[in-house]
């Protein structure tokens, strides 16, 4: 007999989000490894990434700040498209 999920229906497989199971802290380590702080700072300016950046300060900002969030979410897709594309055989 297959066993339930505690949260019941709240768990949705989502196979086309490629940010499902991704955490924020996992995105924002790519970014930094890719851009750097100071190219991140000018890809978006917000203060926790321009003066003395810290995953765990940019974390806890992100995490109060909805459209902080989502600039950081778009920024990490945009960087996906060319990596999607270069495995394409067509």
């Amino acid at each position: 007999m297959p066993t339930k999920h505690p949260f019941g229906s709240m768990i949705k497989a989502q196979p086309n989000n490629p940010l499902h199971g991704l955490t924020l802290e996992a995105m924002l380590n790519e970014l930094v490894s890719r851009h750097g702080w100071d190219g991140l700072g000018r890809r978006i300016e917000i203060r926790c990434f321009l003066h003395e950046p810290s995953i765990a300060s940019s974390l806890k900002f992100l995490r109060r700040t909805p459209w902080a969030r989502e600039q950081v979410e778009a920024l990490y897709l945009a960087g996906l498209k060319p990596a999607a594309r270069q495995d394409d055989p067509a």
